[in-house]
């Protein structure tokens, strides 16, 4: 029996999935180790072992390969804990990390302070070298100047190098003969070249991302060095590959160069596991919502294609590579409870994370979390956490939601409930923040529940956006680890090319996208890849007197006919006017940045075979749950239950690792494949 796993680390819980070549699939969780995530994982793989009954070294040497989500790079970003970095730039540009873009991110609030650059001033220092914005050299690279500035980073005990010299995407020559000297001067020193990051116009964009990636590498580096050789110490010989920010995944040694790339490697997981639902269901409109334990991640499912930005800001810092556009919440159960001085309560972004966690795992913690105000609720069985492998103290987390009654002036489960529902209120807001304010209606979408602890605030979310429809997986807990594994190998690669479209040669504009097919078709021949190959083609294009681009496919159009230029316009006026309702034909598009993502498509992901036609099961126990008032709520297994059965609220639905809460006049059939299609009651019926 062969085996294909993915491992998704988050800020509590690191979820494992084991898919046979049958489409049997194992799951399991092991608790997150921030110091070394390493350690979880490896311990994560002792417990999928132990689910498989057989030891990890039998499982591990069965299996063809591993893809693994990681938040090193994230964690290095959000916390600062990132490499003691120094940039290297055209003399007399030096404050463009300060600079910025003139903007404020708040532009209405005089007191907000800018965000602090990842290098401090004294340690960006100035090159004598200029190339123009055609390619021309106009002033060759100083060895004396560079020679100077390396010797001031190499006394400033850096370990990580940041080079970006202007219109070095026109030619890298100066940025790599940096580099060189940077690596003979300063052995095992990380060096990130804006060339090789991101090698595109926009001067901000481009030193920003290359000062990220120069920031969060050498951690991510570290990181998957160690286990790969923790992976090979115990037994597998296989591939490790990185979930990226685009959604697909690369190898470590590409995940290391471009690290970057991987600051949203999590996410996008929960992002590839939906378009495989998505196939799976015949429904290509979803809103997939990944609730964990730290934040909740929402994205958007339109015709069974998630949407893609290079329009990334994470902890203040600009990323423009390519990544999955997906709004992220400081809310999810371990999101902390708090009154102000106002009266006001509020829920996040703060989180308890693993360590202590909250106040009801028992390590320590003792401020109020959702998970805290859930188990109060009724909601959660304290005895049978995680399978029961962990019990949940109900007491400790009763003293917890009274001192936030206490400083409410209300009781226990008036301050429960109210956790409960500011929680769902904000995680609503970002649905509509993919939806609503993109100029999309919502109410043609289905609500994708995943993540452990989305199951028991989807259907009140969807009730608050007139939302009829909840799916949950049944690996809903683990669908990003699961979703993973529907990823293929994927290179982005862009060249800026600005010039109206009708000016351009098409047998020109055509060998810019063959010249960058065949360097995508030459990275994946490196890995040692030998499958099908996709290639999609894109562009950025705005019109002439805008400062801002929006991404335009390409791949409905006829490459081989003569007016190829005047589809690309066509399709640029077409894209702006469902933007933004208008499009100004007699005007010339320009195009900015060709862009071509080349794909290496892995082996597809066995269906889980569906499950039996039986007879429906009961509940298998009562719990009482306070909904308004406290009742008698039958509770079903999820894993026990019939395919083609419906489930009706009051109800719950509980597996090892999810629970899913059905309010009065919810109703959840089973699919075949043992999910829950769940018929949200609206608010006008819930009024009556």
């Amino acid at each position: 029996m062969a085996w294909t796993i993915g491992i998704d680390v988050g800020g509590t819980f690191t979820d494992l999935v084991a898919v046979d070549d049958t489409g049997r699939v194992i799951h399991t969780k092991s608790a997150s180790t921030p110091t070394d995530q390493s350690m979880g994982v490896m311990d994560g793989l002792a417990l999928l072992a132990e689910a498989l009954g057989i030891d990890r070294a039998a499982m591990l040497a069965a299996t063809t390969r591993i893809v693994h989500g990681t938040t090193v790079a994230t964690n290095a970003l959000l916390e600062r804990k990132g490499a003691r970095v120094g940039l290297l730039t055209t003399a007399g540009h030096i404050d463009v990390l300060e600079m910025r873009e003139g903007l404020k991110d708040d532009r209405y609030n005089l007191r907000v302070p800018p965000p602090e650059p990842l290098v401090p001033r004294d340690r960006r220092l100035g090159v004598e070298e200029r190339i123009r914005h055609d390619g021309r050299v106009e002033t060759a690279l100083s060895t004396a100047s560079l020679s100077q500035a390396i010797h001031a980073l190499k006394a400033k005990q850096v370990d990580s190098v940041a080079v970006c010299y202007f219109h070095a995407y026109r030619d890298p020559t100066h940025e790599r003969m940096t580099a060189e000297a940077v690596r003979t001067a300063m052995p095992g020193c990380y060096v990130s070249l804006s060339s090789e990051v991101l090698p595109q116009i926009k001067e901000y964009e481009r030193i920003c991302t290359t000062v990220v990636n120069a920031y969060v590498g050498p951690a991510l580096q570290r990181y998957l060095e160690r286990l790969e050789t923790r992976l090979r110490e115990a037994g597998f010989s296989g591939p490790l590959l990185i979930i990226q920010s685009h959604g697909g995944v690369a190898t470590v040694a590409d995940a290391v160069r471009l690290a970057a790339g991987a600051v949203l490697s999590g996410p996008a997981g929960g992002v590839a596991g939906s378009r495989h639902v998505a196939r799976l269901i015949g429904h290509g409109d979803l809103i997939p919502f990944d609730m964990g334990g730290t934040s909740t991640d929402i994205s958007l499912i339109a015709g069974g294609e998630a949407a893609i930005s290079s329009d990334r800001k994470l902890a203040g810092q600009r990323v423009g590579l390519q990544s999955l556009d997906i709004v992220s919440i400081g809310a999810g159960g371990g999101s902390i409870a708090r009154v102000d001085a106002g009266g006001v309560l509020h829920v996040g972004p703060e989180s308890a994370g693993a360590q202590p966690g909250p106040a009801c795992y028992g390590r320590g913690g003792t401020v109020a979390t959702v998970t805290d105000a859930n188990l109060v609720l009724g909601y959660l069985d304290a005895a049978s956490f995680l399978g029961g492998r962990a019990t949940l103290d109900t007491q400790a987390a009763e003293r917890a939601v009274d001192r936030i009654a206490a400083a409410l002036g209300v009781d226990r489960m008036a301050a429960a409930e109210g956790i409960h529902r500011v929680v769902n209120t904000r995680m609503a807001e970002g649905v509509r923040l993919v939806s609503v304010r993109r100029g999309i209606d919502p109410r043609r979408f289905a609500l994708l529940s995943f993540g452990g602890a989305a199951g028991l605030h989807i259907t009140e979310i969807a009730r608050q956006l007139d939302l009829s429809r909840v799916i949950v997986p049944r690996l809903a807990a683990v669908l990003s680890a699961w979703g993973m594994l529907a990823s293929d190998l994927r290179y982005e690669l862009a060249r800026t090319h600005i010039g109206d479209a009708s000016r351009l040669s098409a047998d020109g504009l055509r060998r810019i996208y063959q010249e960058m097919e065949e360097e995508g078709r030459r990275r994946l021949a490196q890995t040692g890849f030998e499958g099908t190959v996709q290639v999609r083609r894109s562009a950025d294009m705005r019109y002439g007197e805008q400062i801002f681009e929006i991404p335009v496919p390409l791949d409905g159009l006829d490459w081989s006919r003569a007016d190829l230029l005047a589809q690309m316009a066509e399709a640029f006026h077409t894209c702006h006017e469902a933007l933004y309702t208008y499009a100004l034909r007699d005007q010339e598009a320009v195009l900015v940045n060709a862009r071509v993502a080349v794909i290496g498509v892995l082996p597809a992901l066995p269906a889980e075979p569906p499950r039996a036609a039986t007879a429906p099961v009961g509940p298998r126990a009562h719990r009482r749950a306070h909904l308004g008032v406290w009742q008698d709520v039958p509770v079903f297994a999820f894993d026990d239950l019939a395919a083609g059965q419906s489930v009706a609220g009051p109800a719950i639905v509980e597996s090892s690792t999810t629970t899913v809460l059905l309010r009065e006049g919810d109703r959840a059939e089973v699919t075949t494949f043992g999910w829950l299609d769940i018929a949200v009651r609206g608010r006008a019926d819930a009024s009556r």
